[in-house]
């Protein structure tokens, strides 16, 4: 990949777009079907990460990626709870940050590295109920690092993944029953990582915006711009 590597930023804006269009079902009218589109922000971000693990190679840890992660997993929880105030488990940097630790130890076969790989996997599993898309969530971005340079349809693998991560019983179920937005959520959740890795290898002619650091602040503020339309429809509506 190149240096500046125009399909990944766009890979980026797209996951932001596809999260905020599932997060607009909380702002106060009906509108179900947006949770399909919902089920490729999350992949894409892990496909995202992969990709940059992916070009940088097998060197150190990316201490500074892993610290705005943990920063802004902090920084977010404020705005994700006000936002969510019911909400079962933790925003999704949290899971982000032990995904990249996994996927990052992968890469590089130390003893710290497969100690870092472990603590993650414990927490992961331990911690399952209170992270968001549990333990296959943080193995996500690991599955599409081990596919990111393999023919396309390998990716049918890490959909695999992502499926148990989005609370597959759930969603199979009503699946099942007959349920459309289900049914097409599954759908949206195999198909995420060919798709991703797809528009990687095709749209490299496209040059968007750069999103850089700065965008990590796109996560916390998109809570409070949200938050803030809600209010304004709940005062409408009365």
């Amino acid at each position: 990949m190149s240096r500046r590597d125009g399909a990944l930023d766009l890979l980026k804006w797209l996951a932001l777009l596809a999260m905020v269009l599932d997060h607009l079902r909380y702002v106060g009218f009906s509108a179900d079907w947006l949770y399909v589109p919902g089920r490729l922000a999350f992949p894409w971000f892990c496909l995202a990460m992969a990709a940059n693990l992916a070009r940088i190679g097998a060197s150190a840890l990316p201490w500074r990626y892993l610290g705005w992660l943990l920063l802004f997993g902090a920084v977010s929880e404020v705005p994700y709870r006000l936002f969510f105030p019911e909400g079962a488990t933790l925003n999704v940097l949290p899971t982000l940050t032990l995904g990249l630790l996994v996927a990052r130890s992968w890469q590089t076969p130390t003893l710290e590295a497969r100690g870092l790989a472990v603590g993650a996997l414990l927490l992961s599993a331990w911690f399952s109920a209170q992270l968001m898309f549990g333990f296959f969530g943080v193995l996500l971005p690991l599955a599409l690092l081990l596919v990111i340079r393999r023919p396309w349809y390998f990716a049918v693998l890490p959909g695999v993944v992502c499926v148990a991560a989005n609370q597959w019983r759930a969603l199979y179920g009503a699946a099942w029953l007959g349920n459309a937005v289900a049914l097409w959520g599954l759908v949206a959740c195999l198909l995420a990582p060919v798709l991703g890795l797809l528009l990687l290898r095709q749209a490299g002619r496209i040059h968007p915006p750069a999103m850089r650091r700065w965008a990590y602040a796109l996560y916390p503020a998109h809570f409070l711009v949200l938050l803030v339309v809600r209010q304004v429809i709940t005062q409408a509506m009365r």
